[in-house]
């Protein structure tokens, strides 16, 4: 399999385990996993890095800055993925967040796929950009490195989930080359309108 899924920090699997065996689980605002019946497993950890976009290029060479926020686990029941759990990175170590269901569950997986598919030999991880409502698969090309560190590579290649923002499509992947400008031009901040100089 080209994808070489990274292991989640210990202590962020143990907080979603812990949080899947409470009784608050049956209280959640998760449908799927309120009503599902049998052992659920905590699978498929992806950390979650967020695009900096007070400062969203160093170097001359644009690389973008990011900083890891997290973890994201597919919450599976059986063969079906319900439902994803987000880990935080706090102050006092990794914690639990929520528990979601939603278009970026099947949407993953499906970009995964995609990856498998492609043959090349890629580590998985998620690019968030919060200020445009998107996320996308990253797929980064040095397989053997830290998951929690470092930037996009002008190579790596990164897939927007469904739901995209207007003007990007969703599963279509993207050299980081060519996508990061047309998200950057996105993320600058516009002129006042009507203002003189």
């Amino acid at each position: 399999m080209p994808l070489h899924v990274s292991q989640a920090p210990v202590p962020a699997l143990h907080s979603v385990l812990a949080a899947l065996g409470s009784p608050a689980l049956r209280e959640s605002s998760t449908p799927a996993l309120r009503s599902v019946q049998g052992p659920l497993a905590a699978e498929l950890p992806l950390p979650v890095h967020m695009l900096d976009v007070a400062a969203p290029t160093v170097g001359p060479a644009g690389t973008p800055r990011t900083r890891l926020a997290g973890w994201r686990f597919m919450i599976r029941g059986g063969d079906l993925s319900l439902a994803a759990a987000d880990v935080l990175c706090t102050a006092g170590g990794w914690a639990f967040s929520h528990f979601f269901e939603g278009p970026y569950i099947a949407s993953t997986e499906r970009a995964l796929r995609q990856a498998e598919d492609s043959g090349s030999p890629w580590q998985p991880r998620l690019l968030s950009v919060p200020e445009l409502y998107m996320l996308t698969l990253w797929l980064h090309g040095d397989t053997a490195a830290d998951p929690a560190e470092g930037s996009p590579d002008p190579a790596d290649v990164l897939i927007p989930l469904a739901p995209a923002p207007p003007g990007i499509a969703a599963h279509r992947p993207h050299r980081v080359a060519d996508l990061l400008p047309r998200l950057t031009v996105r993320l600058a901040p516009s002129p006042l309108l009507g203002s003189t100089a």
